[in-house]
């Protein structure tokens, strides 16, 4: 809501889509911004860009997905993201340093996602925001 704190509901929001690699049952994978908060976008990609990827037992914000058909869905749902809607951070073919097999993919923001895209219908269960924009509830 764009009468939201601004920091707090932006911290929120990444915390909410990437904390846990996105793969945690209170994960959020849609963002609805409503009126001017759809202003934020900017912010939040920056904010998302900051975001480090590596091992989980080093205590990194992005750690590897579970498994390679896990990888193979999350990249299988960003790709409909790319053709469907619009693309603003691709976090797709992430390389770790020492971990060449790794499940990778860096934070990831679909923009104008909705009703018909896999994307949107399906649980991303990853570290993807897709964002869906209301002009008011």
């Amino acid at each position: 809501m764009p009468d939201a704190e601004k920091e707090d509901a932006i911290n929120a929001l990444i915390g909410a889509c990437f904390g846990s690699t996105g793969q945690r049952c209170m994960a959020i994978s849609v963002v609805i911004l409503v009126g001017d908060s759809q202003k934020w976008i900017p912010e939040i990609v920056a904010k998302a860009k900051t975001l480090k990827v590596g091992p989980g037992k080093d205590n990194f914000d992005i750690a590897p997905l579970q498994n390679a058909a896990h990888l193979k869905n999350v990249e299988r749902l960003i790709a409909d993201g790319e053709k469907n809607a619009k693309l603003i951070l691709d976090g797709r073919g992430v390389k770790v340093a020492g971990y060449p097999n790794g499940n990778w993919v860096g934070p990831t923001i679909i923009d104008n996602c909705g009703k018909g895209m896999d994307c949107y219908e399906e649980e991303i269960f990853g570290p993807v925001m897709n964002i869906v924009r209301m002009d008011n509830l």
